[in-house]
């Protein structure tokens, strides 16, 4: 920023208020203001802190120190916020492994010992107990948050392409290594981002990227051109030849795998989130060309499977919530699609491991699992340990085995081994997490949301708990973008819940638990629904006497930060505590940064039409923050690294917020720095921060965790 512009901007005062539970005091920053105009169809819309957005400013910089100052000098003094941080620190450590995969002679898993900021990849043969580190991404850089964000490996295993991510951006670096020597074989691939990696044999490897941003920075500028790229082992990256994206044939996103019989490249191509264009090429041919299967935006597909004959391919098209289909591969396109497994009533998800389709279905965001052959023949449903969810159940034709993870909000991801032919699951890794979860349970209720919708939620808590109103309770929701809540286990979460918490997951719409009706019923114009539902779902909450406005919190990530967001400038009654995270804040201008225009397909444009610009306005947590209104305890988290959700939208809607309350709440934002959207960040990075944030919410409800708790029953 010049200093013509730094000159004109206007300073606010210095606000200095109190806490209400405890008298804590607090400051403000300064936080200047340059009244920028926008006109939308003949409205003009004020943008006083644009000069936030400009992550390259030496004033944008100070402004973020100044904020985190004042939001530790606040969260430091909080009485219990040290044992909160050595109780997690306590639970989290413990061994965790995931679920292996075979690749060659090896499986391969990731394991973290306990507080390692990032899991180690490691193999063993099968059948033998030795196990050896095949890479340590804790090794990447010296404060661990360069992060192993994927990795592929050759079909006979002897190579692998790996792609990392620094400080949590999405921009990636890939590097192939030898799995017999474990040593890097050529120079990375830079700037990959949003890519899978996809091996032509062994002869190198498809990947997509953006061109570097022209104008502004590398973390906010806007990224168009989706490219899909090969690149063959033993040259430069310059070299690299364009398959498909690019400016002759412009899409914001373009994916590409390779079949499990390596004969066909297929293709991915979307301008928005949802609705893809899919292609085909013939690898076995020199120069094939790209052949269409579909050429509109208008629904999701995906080949599962192919053989000399048929593709397989999941598809929504005219079936809402998923059907499989089989087509020729002579004649592959939609005209000749023809049921194998045909649309149900449920959410449907597919894999493939040892010639078999696997479907998993979401019966009311809980996980059903069947089992069919490859002429769409049911063989058996698998019988899961429990309500909740399963993943996993892929891998290659040769396959006899395969291994799947099922968790709960009340079960930590637990690992199975299953037998295709018998249908025969075991326990494969159960990780020894100092927690028992007879002491808990999780009941899903049915609410009515504002319109008369039912929706569903799922409520956990500590067994014997009273329902007077007065138990500390965590509203958590997503209600975007087709993804949907399934339960998971969090060890962060234990601590809340044994100290008497309430968590509790509304699935909203917008998600993806009742298929493509439940999303579009929350977005665009619908969008104000999922602001309905969460509101509706706390409303529940406290009529149901598990918690009352006093000791309620709400959270949200991403598109959740938004759903905060607009509840609490809607409801600042609603709740006590908000907690927005790195959220889309700013609707006008989402779509001015980064990949944000992709997400139209959920929210529309201002620039759309007058109706969507004036419905946009009309929620955009940052233009209906209103003076003189006493809003939530708020804490805003966001990172200067999220390169997804620019952290524009928290710098604006914190500084608009801490410039019009009227109430004694403090309003405060936490900024870490060399993090991004939230993937690949260090474990004791989350650590600090669900200290922060039980502790922001404990002390602002009035609230003092017992923190002494000691596990008398037999752990998991």
């Amino acid at each position: 920023m010049n200093n013509k512009v730094a000159s004109a901007l206007l300073l606010t005062s210095v606000v200095a208020v109190t806490a209400c539970q405890q008298q804590m005091d607090y400051n403000y920053p300064q936080t200047k203001k340059q009244v920028v105009e926008d006109e939308y169809f003949g409205t003009k819309v004020e943008d006083p802190y644009r000069w936030l957005e400009d992550d390259k400013s030496e004033e944008t910089a100070n402004w973020v120190s100044a904020e985190n100052e004042a939001t530790q000098a606040f969260l430091s003094k909080i009485p219990f916020k040290k044992g909160i941080q050595e109780r997690l620190t306590e639970l989290w450590n413990y061994e965790k492994i995931t679920a292996p995969r075979k690749h060659g002679d090896w499986l391969y898993f990731y394991k973290n010992d306990g507080l390692q900021n990032q899991y180690v990849l490691y193999r063993k043969k099968a059948g033998v107990a030795m196990e050896e580190v095949f890479l340590d991404p804790n090794t990447f850089s010296e404060d661990g948050t360069t992060s192993l964000s994927s990795i592929q490996f050759t079909h006979d295993g002897k190579l692998a392409a790996y792609a990392t991510s620094t400080g949590g951006s999405d921009w990636r670096d890939i590097y192939v290594i030898d799995t017999e020597t474990k040593k890097i074989v050529e120079e990375p691939v830079k700037n990959a981002k949003f890519t899978n990696i996809a091996w032509k044999k062994s002869e190198g490897f498809y990947y997509s990227k953006y061109d570097q941003p022209k104008d502004g920075s590398q973390l906010s500028g806007m990224t168009q051109h989706h490219k899909l790229m090969f690149h063959q082992l033993g040259t430069a990256q310059d070299k690299d030849q364009l398959i498909f994206g690019g400016e002759k044939t412009p899409r914001r996103y373009v994916g590409a795998y390779v079949t499990d019989d390596e004969k066909y490249l297929v293709i991915s191509a979307a301008v928005n989130t949802s609705g893809n264009e899919l292609y085909i090429q013939d690898l076995s041919q020199k120069k094939a060309a790209i052949v269409t299967l579909v050429d509109n935006f208008d629904n999701n597909h995906n080949i599962i499977y192919s053989d000399a004959e048929n593709f397989w391919i999941k598809t929504n098209y005219n079936a809402p919530n998923g059907r499989v289909v089989i087509t020729p591969v002579t004649s592959p396109e939609r005209s000749n699609w023809k049921d194998l497994i045909p649309e149900t009533e449920n959410v449907m998800s597919v894999t493939t491991c040892g010639k078999r389709i696997f479907t998993e279905y979401m019966k009311d965001a809980i996980s059903q699992v069947y089992q069919y052959d490859l002429q769409g023949k049911k063989e058996r449903e698998i019988k899961l340990p429990g309500v909740g969810t399963a993943s996993g159940f892929y891998g290659k034709d040769e396959d006899k085995t395969l291994f799947y993870s099922f968790t709960s909000y009340t079960m930590p991801s637990t690992t199975f081994e299953y037998t295709i032919e018998s249908g025969e699951s075991k326990e494969y890794i159960r990780p020894n997490v100092k927690f028992n979860p007879n002491d808990y349970t999780s009941e899903q209720v049915f609410y009515t949301s504002k319109d008369g919708t039912k929706v569903p939620m799922i409520i956990t808590y500590k067994k014997g708990l009273e329902k007077n109103g007065q138990n500390p309770t965590i509203l958590y929701g997503y209600g975007g973008f087709n993804i949907s809540l399934q339960p998971r286990f969090s060890i962060a979460n234990v601590v809340w819940l044994e100290n008497g918490g309430v968590y509790a997951v509304p699935n909203l719409r917008g998600g993806g638990e009742y298929g493509e009706k439940w999303h579009t019923a929350g977005t665009k114009m619908n969008k104000q629904n999922v602001f309905d539902d969460f509101i509706a779902a706390a409303e529940y909450l406290k009529k149901e006497g598990y918690t009352s406005t006093e000791k309620l919190a709400l959270r949200g990530g991403s598109n959740g930060g938004l759903l905060v967001g607009a509840t609490m400038t809607q409801r600042p009654d609603l709740a006590a505590v908000a907690f927005p995270a790195v959220g889309v804040l700013d609707m006008l201008r989402y779509n001015k940064f980064t990949a944000g225009a992709g997400w139209a397909y959920d929210y529309g444009t201002a620039e759309d039409s007058k109706e969507m610009f004036e419905y946009l306005k009309g929620y955009s947590p940052y233009h209906n923050v209103k003076q003189g209104v006493a809003y939530p305890s708020t804490l805003i988290t966001t990172a200067d690294h999220d390169d997804r959700v620019v952290p524009a939208h928290s710098f604006k809607f914190a500084a608009e917020l801490q410039a019009k309350d009227a109430g004694k709440n403090p309003v405060l934002i936490r900024i870490a720095t060399n993090a991004g959207h939230g993937a690949g960040k260090p474990t004791s990075m989350i650590i600090e921060e669900f200290a922060d944030i039980f502790g922001f919410a404990w002390y602002n409800m009035d609230v003092t965790p017992a923190l002494d708790h000691k596990i008398d029953a037999k752990t998991m």
